[in-house]
């Protein structure tokens, strides 16, 4: 785990590891990444700042060991994409957490960094807190990396209601911060940590994940 100044209070993390690693050929969660499973790695280094983690997994799908304190839900509906995995990550918390930061099996190098930068955003000076803080690289919105208020938990449930199964759409029905990489970068503690923004870089692909693991820890 990656040296942190503790959790922030009122902060959860969903871990989504329930897609189908089509494009990997292979289960994504249990790839080895420098000495222990892929979706461990993620929930460790979310945990640095973010307490409690579930991880949310598909119906029967078998996961790597975790820590303990690590939580499981699992989707109500095989298959129905990343907003049926919200919706299940969100339940599974309590009114105690505010606020949760989303993040998905195959993010090797996200970083507490980040996170932080996320929740500090999400506060405003003269109104109310976004909903959520959504990251935009090369003009690309990355939302399952993203920090989200838990009162959009409703939200979430209407998108299934209403067939929307796109994480994507959900910016568009809550009140979101699009953050670009001059604004995450202009904090000088995330440009240290992580300068390029490997946090939100995936791994999808066989030579996406060679390319990982030769980085390694970076």
């Amino acid at each position: 785990m990656m040296d942190d100044a503790g959790a922030i209070d009122g902060l959860g993390a969903i871990v989504l590891t329930g897609g189908r690693s089509s494009r990997m050929g292979r289960p994504k969660e249990t790839l080895a990444f420098e000495g222990e499973p892929l979706l461990a790695r993620v929930v460790g280094r979310v945990a640095a700042v973010a307490r409690p983690v579930v991880v949310v997994a598909a119906p029967g799908q078998a996961l790597p060991t975790l820590p303990p304190w690590a939580r499981i839900a699992r989707d109500a509906v095989e298959g129905g994409g990343p907003v049926e995995g919200l919706a299940a990550g969100f339940a599974a918390f309590g009114p105690e957490i505010q606020a949760v930061f989303v993040t998905t099996t195959d993010a090797p190098f996200v970083h507490a960094a980040l996170v932080r930068r996320l929740v500090a955003l999400r506060s405003t000076a003269d109104g109310p807190p976004w909903d959520a803080v959504v990251p935009v690289v090369a003009g690309r919105a990355q939302p399952l990396c993203a920090i989200y208020a838990t009162r959009v938990h409703a939200e979430v449930r209407a998108m299934l209601r209403d067939g929307q199964r796109r994480a994507g759409l959900l910016a568009d029905r809550v009140r979101t911060l699009f953050a670009d990489e001059a604004v995450l970068l202009a904090d000088p503690a995330l440009r240290a940590a992580d300068g390029e923004l490997l946090s939100l870089r995936g791994v999808n692909t066989p030579a996406e994940y060679e390319a990982a693991l030769a980085r390694g820890g970076a």
